[in-house]
């Protein structure tokens, strides 16, 4: 089983630690937020072979210099066969929500230029795309025909979730589908075959994991409530969703390339 989408550079030295000794899980997708984010993940990832990369600028923050992107979208070409993906990337949803205000232009932009690196590259792509935002970020996958697109902790109208089932886009589900409504939703009308399991640790939940660090071994959970929701066996579940994760982010490749060094 392999943790989807979790911000492992955010946890603090003693958490990280505990994170890792307590490990029930095979793997995890680490995204990046930032230039600095980039560098610590890629650090991460040499210690920890069961680390996988992405390298990224996380849209929810005050814009970067263009110096700054320049240099993410450097580290992506120097780094391109040995990175997992590129991610976390998108459009600042929650942020315009608190100052409407906000011009979105300059973070499509941003967007745009890691949507062309994903394609130059042939790597995945990690989206915060949700609600109208999603409707955005389709737009510009279609444009430039890419087909490994990962819609991370997804949220959207009908008509978007039924757009991203047609051009066979992933999402993934986090804790707290336990309790939230949508998110149930969601995963039962969502096919299996593009679902993941992620934490997006270490943002915390609630529920039963209140009070709880978020650790990737929750995904554990997070797949029994989707095979109960989708009243199917456990089993079945677990091996369809960790399958979905390798193939969709080919880790089998990356694997062989690590032994090989």
């Amino acid at each position: 089983m392999i943790d989807a989408h979790i911000h492992l550079d955010w946890y603090q030295p003693a958490e990280r630690e505990q994170l890792i000794n307590r490990l029930e899980v095979n793997g995890m997708i680490a995204v990046s937020n930032h230039l600095k984010s980039c560098k610590e993940v890629w650090q991460l990832a040499q210690q920890y072979p069961f680390v996988y990369p992405a390298f990224g600028w996380h849209p929810e923050q005050p814009l970067p210099s263009d110096q700054e992107i320049d240099q993410i979208l450097q580290l992506i070409e120097e780094k391109h066969q040995e990175i997992i993906a590129i991610g976390e990337v998108g459009l600042p949803y929650y942020t315009q929500r608190e100052d409407p205000s906000l011009d979105p232009t300059a973070y499509r932009i941003i967007l745009e230029r890691f949507v062309q690196s994903a394609k130059q590259y042939d790597l995945p792509i990690v989206l915060h795309a949700v609600y109208q935002d999603a409707v955005i970020a389709c737009d510009l996958l279609e444009d430039y025909q890419i087909q490994r697109a990962h819609f991370h902790w997804f949220k959207g109208d009908q008509q978007t979730i039924n757009r991203l089932i047609d051009n066979q886009y992933m999402i993934s589900i986090t804790p707290d589908c336990w309790y939230e409504k949508e998110i149930q939703a969601l995963i039962k009308r969502y096919p299996l075959e593009l679902i993941m399991a992620e934490t997006d640790g270490p943002w915390p939940f609630e529920g039963p994991f209140q009070d709880q660090m978020t650790h990737p071994n929750m995904i554990i959970e997070v797949i029994k409530k989707i095979a109960a929701l989708k009243q199917l066996p456990a089993e079945e579940v677990q091996r369809q969703v960790t399958n979905n994760t390798i193939e969709f982010y080919r880790i089998h490749e990356k694997n062989k390339q690590k032994w090989s060094e």
